[in-house]
């Protein structure tokens, strides 16, 4: 295995030492075991390669200051997926077979998580996805639920720095759909606006209520959050976004450390004045911010196109914090790996 840089490492898989897999099979799952490769063979009937009956996760394990390796908020993550299993009738991964699954690969994989100071971390993503011989639109009869891992860096390559997009006439999900759910389809939907958001020169783009395009929804693959003029942390209240745990534990982050308000709140596209500051968030991402939203041949500049607001700012630096252990987190956020 090569030497890895980690000043630049960037969001891309690497390879890594094991990952682990583990087979339903006459409705139960097996024990389940780590192993090298990161191929699997499942019949070309399988319902996720046709009715995408598929979820994932994204996590990271962070190196402490200490050397000490943690993970942030896994059981929330457990939780996540197994509401994406329910919606798309997938069998139950239980958040004891999920955590143990997650740590068996950060402990496998412990020598390629970044050292302390880089800013990066080691990614994480858990699936499942419906195998087997099948056809019509049904469940499938058997399923895979493995965890995945990659040191990376920053989702943008910008890294802490104020980015631009547009906003895209096109829909991520539909409402009422599978767009609050970790679902690949959502992910799907977006491959096209996001690139031709990237070939006009934009770090991606921002999704419209699907109802009425009238209200935020989402930022790219991220959730969208906002500091109003008199100082209140918003994000937007719609069924078609998925609830990000990032977005999530900032809104107790604003509360309980900045004392600032947070509220869930429709953000009209044609209001962004009552917006200073504003952002992208998510376990890739963490904090990106957002300098200026391109719409309809307007250009609305927030805070800064070249400067991180102070908000912002904060936010991120508490949020980085308590990654890494340098920030105290509030109780059942941290799982430290012994």
């Amino acid at each position: 295995m090569t030497e890895i840089d980690y000043k630049n490492l960037g969001f891309k898989v690497r390879d890594t030492h094991a990952n682990y897999i583990s087979y339903y099979k006459e409705g139960k799952w097996d024990e389940g075991k780590l192993r090298k490769e990161d191929t699997v063979t499942i019949s070309a009937f399988s319902t996720s390669l046709h009715y995408g009956q598929e979820a994932f996760e994204g996590l990271k394990a962070y190196r402490r200051k200490d050397g000490k390796i943690q993970i942030f908020r896994i059981d929330e993550n457990a939780k996540r997926l197994q509401r994406s299993c329910e919606r798309l009738l997938m069998p139950e991964i239980s958040t004891e077979k999920f955590i143990d699954a997650v740590i068996q690969v950060v402990k496998a994989n412990e020598d390629l998580i970044p050292p302390y100071g880089y800013g990066a971390s080691l990614y994480l993503r858990p699936y499942i996805i419906g195998v087997g011989r099948n056809l019509g639109v049904r469940p499938a009869p058997e399923y895979i639920f493995g965890v995945l891992c990659s040191p990376v860096g920053s989702y943008f390559r910008s890294g802490l720095a104020p980015v631009n997009f547009r906003v895209t006439q096109l829909d991520r999900a539909a409402p009422h759909g599978t767009g609050d759910v970790k679902v690949g389809g959502n992910y799907a939907a977006s491959l096209m606006p996001h690139e031709e958001a990237q070939a006009a020169g934009y770090a991606d783009c921002i999704y419209l209520d699907p109802l009425t395009h009238s209200k935020i929804d989402e930022v790219g693959a991220a959730n969208f959050f906002g500091i109003t003029n008199d100082n209140v942390f918003v994000t937007p209240s719609s069924s078609s976004i998925l609830p990000s745990i990032t977005k999530k534990s900032l809104m107790y982050i604003a509360e309980h450390y900045l004392d600032l308000k947070a509220e869930f709140r429709d953000i009209y596209i044609d209001k962004l004045d009552d917006l200073k500051e504003a952002g992208a968030c998510g376990t890739a991402a963490a904090i990106t911010p957002i300098g200026r939203i391109d719409y309809n041949g307007d250009k609305h500049v927030f805070f800064s196109e070249t400067e991180v607001g102070p908000i912002t700012k904060k936010l991120y630096d508490l949020l980085i914090g308590i990654y890494f252990g340098d920030v105290e987190a509030p109780a059942g956020w941290i799982t430290i790996i012994e």
